[in-house]
């Protein structure tokens, strides 16, 4: 059965224990090696390690808002981490508010006189257009409703494509880009709505900005289980570099009224990578995964459950706090967020 949680203050900022998450998510027990910490079992597992900024929940990279911290010989999570990452990732059926998808959103990024980044074998603005015409096609082959932000090579500006994607319920948006940056910068990035008070993954740190609630914010859960589903697709399927979960407030994220990501299929400006995102073969294998992730996400926040509730929804101390116990109702529900090779 779940214990209660303990709030520790370390700077002004509440912390749980990596010791009271394990248990009221029933991983076991906390193995400890120096810096290094993990616990789990073999459906899911956590790692994580004193000071850094990386948390690995079913060895799938999440750029934390907030560092691991060390108190009294434990490493801890912060309290807004807990809630907005791990939470959700871990028990996706119990998010509120969350609908059966019926309808996707893809939004290829750029597009007519904004080309994105470019190499010698193309640009963005055409990489990303084929690739959701290629993930349209299986998702309707799949029985779902699957709309372009464009359809061909033309420049929709960020807010039009935020107001078509407004237009629909019981949806969800995937914005599609390829990255730039130096040479040997490399890999695939899965970018979600920071909350509302957290900085941006990329910034030099708090700004008056962030205290500003987004229409986006609405979704934090449910855009951080489409997140992982989405990520967890994308490490599966191409094997790439895993730059990790971050928090952005690209206007495409922020400013929707569904559910929704940004992701990152690679760098343009690497040359190897380069080459094999101007492949026709490469984008079909990228389609095939943002397809899967949708319907992975479908299934995991599954039914909705009546007495859903989050880990600290109840607390009224800011010190030390009791949360209701979830009694019979296992917290150990499986989920299919989880890189598998069947994804």
């Amino acid at each position: 059965m779940a214990g209660d949680w303990s709030l520790v203050k370390i700077g002004g900022r509440d912390y749980v224990s990596l010791e009271n998450v394990a248990r009221f998510y029933e991983l076991g027990g906390v193995r400890r090696a120096g810096n290094n910490a993990e616990t789990g079992t073999t459906d899911r597992n956590l790692r994580a390690n004193s000071g850094s900024n990386e948390l690995f929940i079913n060895n799938l990279k999440f750029i934390l808002s907030y560092p691991v911290a060390e108190h009294d010989g434990a490493l801890l999570v912060s309290r807004m981490d807990l809630t907005k990452v791990i939470e959700p990732v871990l028990r996706p059926s119990r998010i509120r508010g969350a609908e059966m998808v019926n309808t996707i959103i893809l939004d290829p990024g750029h597009g007519g006189h904004d080309r994105g980044a470019t190499c010698r074998y193309g640009e963005e603005a055409d990489f990303t257009l084929d690739t959701a015409r290629r993930t349209r096609d299986l998702l309707r082959r799949q029985g779902l409703k699957v709309y372009l932000t464009r359809e061909s090579d033309v420049f929709i500006p960020l807010e039009a494509r935020v107001k078509f994607a407004n237009k629909f319920e019981n949806a969800i948006y995937v914005s599609i880009h390829f990255n730039s940056g130096q040479s040997a910068a490399a890999g695939v990035e899965t970018y979600t709505l920071a909350p509302r008070g957290v900085p941006s993954t990329a910034s030099d740190g708090p700004r008056v900005s962030d205290l500003k609630a987004c229409a986006g914010n609405a979704h934090d859960a449910a855009n951080m289980a489409l997140a992982t589903a989405t990520h967890a697709a994308l490490v599966t399927k191409l094997a790439p570099f895993d730059r990790g979960i971050k928090r952005a407030r690209f206007v495409v994220i922020r400013d929707i009224m569904i559910p929704g990501v940004l992701i990152e299929g690679g760098f343009v400006s690497n040359p190897g990578e380069s080459a094999r995102i101007a492949s026709s073969a490469y984008r079909q294998v990228l389609a095939a995964a943002i397809a899967a992730a949708l319907q992975n996400y479908r299934q995991a926040i599954g039914p909705r459950l009546p007495d859903a509730v989050g880990p600290l929804v109840d607390l009224k101390s800011r010190e030390t706090a009791v949360v209701r116990k979830m009694g019979k109702d296992s917290p150990n529900a499986p989920t299919v967020l989880t890189p598998t090779a069947n994804q």
